[in-house]
């Protein structure tokens, strides 16, 4: 079941993401992007998954599942590397926004 919820949640951030990415609007763009980016790193997350069981030092005999810290470790780099990249391009379209009054594509290709 949680497997279920887990493919449904992911279809619908890539789904968003695609959907918001596919606009006019450059600021619903940049939010598709974001949302793209997200959902493939709840993806990565998730495709971790269990790598077995190792044995914990002080138990003795005892093995104990874990999840891989490698994917973790990753996707936590992925999301500080994408909130400077999604502050360095807000900034932009506020400056796009002050220069032209606008952050409609069609608008922003016919004032060159």
């Amino acid at each position: 079941m949680s497997q279920l919820f887990l493919a449904l949640t992911i279809g619908s951030l890539f789904s968003l993401g695609t959907f918001l990415l596919l606009r006019r609007d450059l600021l619903k763009s940049i939010l598709g992007v974001i949302i793209f980016g997200q959902a493939a790193n709840v993806y990565l997350i998730t495709m971790g998954g269990f790598s077995g069981t190792v044995p914990v030092l002080y138990g003795g005999e005892n093995l104990v599942s874990t999840t891989d810290p490698l994917v973790q470790a990753l996707v936590l780099t992925a999301i500080v590397i994408s909130l400077g990249t999604t502050s360095f391009i807000l900034v932009l379209l506020l400056r796009v926004y002050d220069e032209h009054g606008t952050l409609d594509i069609d608008r922003l290709w016919g004032q060159s």
